[in-house]
């Protein structure tokens, strides 16, 4: 029994292994996900109660709307007076420095330096005692009626500015006071309090903070009571005015009772419920219909990845500060989707990431709707493009398509231009212009899931990428050769269906082991020399047979996709160097020749993609030795070649028809034609 239930996993391994990524996926949305509870209603305010007549199922507070609310704390805010404490240490020590500047400054006679001193001291002691404000910006541009609250000795007592001093009025004061004086040093008295004038009442942030905080605790958030059983809305009134705060308040109690211990539980079970259904409907959608991305586990497991690093950082979101969930840049997910999948995968994935978000975020119909227009108009504008300057484009398409929809919700809902929120344009252009993160995360997942975009396709496809340039350098026969069999495969991919891309990229590749040993290769060779008459035909196959093998090496040190190197590899599958099979046979009558030695090490073919050029690879090389090519002959060549590799089961691993294999000769006996300029032989 153990051992059949070894045997099983052994053979179900891979699709354990996909079931293990769906259900990560659930377990990190859940533990991100808030645990709060929606409102069971939808309404706008000015629009009807679209439901039934609406009873309240238990007593609550009706809430005061936000502007209410501000109004009273502007109000009582007006009310409360800033606090500033007297520093009474600070006074006394300067009071000490000042008496001892005096008694060593006046050096006149006795009674003459005892009025001086006298006075000087009074006049210290009248204006600090009353106290001198401290500049503070929270008294900027103020009146001299605004009071202020002045802490002296642990007591309060409010003060309007005119009745203290600043600086500049103290010394004004003792100036007037001097000015009256007789037998005094009238100008070293100023100067000395000008010198011992200290700001002895000092701003109190910390009180003046408590004592606001404590006014506008007092503010009442609610101002009236919904009994039980009472009528909250008909079906068919207008939700607005006071039907609007009530239901509002009742949406407010409901999602706080739900949101409390006892519920928690319950909410867990729904939301486990809802995300489990929307990664249902995900791998069916995988499994049944995109059976290329079910059929590779990192392709299913780029799709979860994408998902969750748009859902979580939208859960953390909305547990901090829901207000800023229009920050995040969520068309980022159809921008990366759409570069590695087709249109169709790209929707319903985006479609249902924003069902994951909607099941907590606030005013969820809205959110939806917003963001699965921005997902269309990504795979609209993006779809059949790969220039990166076609992202930049996208980013200022997804900015305007948020204003646009959110003028037009809020007209919906608010009936008037001036109400809508002009907040909301700045979190719409910091979200578009985050979606450019898009072009670096594209290339880091390229390199993690060793995928390959159309970016990158045609950054490889330029011939002078430094790989080609090299090639066309060192074998220049074969770089035309390969550009021939890149234009064949094209023209018969088009016509079957097949990523062109892809196919015409690994065409220009697949030959470019051949730079070792140009020469061994027919199409490099010139002036009728031939290294091959010099050497054993055994030697001459290992030659042409491992230029597959120091292609694959030089392709792997240029960091050249791995999709890429499959044409490499595949594109002789394993069939035989026939030639040299024969050439060795006739020279070693009578024994026995390991054709082994002459094959290729394949694989053969796994894709449409490399089937067809496989075929087209042979096809044009083979053409090249056609003497006074005919129609005929070119048909004869081709049938011949084609019909070996399906005879030697080359084509067995690849996805590609019988249908589609006629299809292919079909398109490359017309595209030799053209080549070779051959007319074609019309009935008589």
């Amino acid at each position: 029994m153990l051992q059949k239930i070894i045997t099983s996993l052994r053979h179900s391994y891979y699709e354990i292994f996909k079931v293990l990524s769906f259900a990560s996926a659930v377990f990190f949305v859940m533990y991100f996900m808030p645990r709060v509870g929606k409102f069971q209603y939808e309404f706008m305010q000015g629009k009807p109660w679209q439901h039934a007549n609406l009873y309240a199922s238990f007593d609550f507070a009706i809430y005061k709307p936000e502007s209410q609310i501000k109004e009273e704390k502007d109000r009582v805010a007006a009310q409360i007076y800033p606090y500033f404490v007297f520093q009474k240490e600070e006074t006394e020590k300067v009071r000490d420095m000042l008496q001892t500047s005096v008694e060593e400054k006046i050096t006149d006679y006795q009674v003459y330096k005892e009025k001086t001193k006298k006075l000087t001291l009074s006049i210290y002691d009248f204006v600090q005692s009353r106290g001198i404000i401290q500049h503070h910006s929270i008294l900027d541009n103020a009146n001299p009626d605004k009071r202020v609250n002045v802490v002296k000795n642990k007591v309060s007592s409010v003060y309007a500015l005119s009745d203290l001093f600043t600086i500049t009025s103290a010394y004004d004061y003792a100036s007037r006071v001097v000015d009256t004086a007789n037998q005094v040093d009238r100008k070293l008295i100023l100067s000395i309090l000008g010198e011992s004038f200290v700001q002895n009442l000092v701003y109190d942030e910390k009180l003046s903070k408590q004592e606001k905080d404590q006014a506008f605790e007092r503010i009442s958030p609610t101002y009236g009571m919904v009994q039980q059983g009472e009528l909250i809305i008909a079906e068919g009134e207008l939700v607005e005015g006071e039907r609007f705060l009530v239901l509002n308040s009742l949406r407010l109690e409901t999602e706080k009772r739900i949101g409390s211990e006892s519920h928690n539980f319950a909410i867990f079970i729904g939301q486990l419920i809802l995300v489990l259904s929307i990664f249902f409907v995900l791998y069916l959608f995988i499994r049944f219909l995109r059976n290329d991305v079910f059929n590779e586990l990192k392709k299913i497991n780029l799709i979860l990845l994408l998902m969750l690093l748009t859902i979580i950082p939208s859960f953390l979101t909305l547990s901090k500060s829901p207000d800023l969930v229009y920050l995040l840049p969520f068309g980022i997910l159809p921008i990366i989707l759409i570069t590695f999948f087709d249109s169709r995968t790209t929707i319903l994935v985006h479609l249902l990431s924003i069902f994951l978000v909607s099941i907590v975020v606030p005013n969820a119909f809205q959110f939806v709707f917003l963001q699965l227009i921005v997902g269309y108009v990504v795979v609209f504008s993006l779809v059949n493009h790969g220039k990166r300057f076609y992202f930049f484009r996208t980013s200022f398409f997804i900015f305007i398509t948020y204003l646009i929809v959110f003028s037009g919700f809020s007209l919906f809902q608010l009936s008037e231009i001036k109400l809508i929120d002009s907040s909301m344009a700045w979190k719409f252009a910091i979200s578009a212009a985050l979606t450019l993160l898009a072009l670096p995360l594209i290339y880091f997942f390229e390199r993690l899931f060793g995928q390959i975009t159309e970016l990158s396709l045609l950054e490889l496809s330029n011939t002078n990428s430094p790989l080609l340039r090299e090639l066309a350098s060192k074998a220049p026969g074969t770089f035309q050769h390969s550009i021939q069999v890149a234009n064949l495969t094209e023209e018969a991919l088009y016509e079957i269906g097949g990523n062109v891309l892809l196919a015409r990229t690994g065409a220009l590749y697949h030959d470019i082991g051949k730079m070792d040993d140009p020469y061994y290769f027919i199409e490099n060779q010139m002036g009728g020399y031939n290294p091959h008459n010099d050497i054993t035909p055994g030697e001459s196959a290992a030659i042409i047979i491992d230029h597959v093998i120091n292609g694959i090496e030089k392709a792997r040190k240029a960091r050249i996709p791995e999709l890429i190197i499959d044409f490499i590899r595949t594109h002789h599958g394993t069939s035989r160097v026939n030639y040299f099979y024969v050439m060795e046979q006739r020279m070693n009558p009578g024994l026995s020749v390991d054709e082994r030695d002459f094959c290729y090490r394949g694989p053969v073919p796994f894709s449409k993609e490399t089937a067809v050029v496989m075929m087209a690879d042979s096809v044009e090389a083979a053409s090249r030795s056609l003497k006074n090519p005919t129609e005929q002959k070119i048909n004869d060549l081709i049938e011949n070649i084609v019909n070996k590799q399906i005879e030697t089961h080359q084509f067995i691993n690849s996805n590609i028809t019988f249908k589609e294999v006629m299809q292919v000769k079909k398109i490359l006996k017309k595209k030799l034609l053209n080549i070779y300029h051959v007319r074609i032989a019309y009935p008589e």
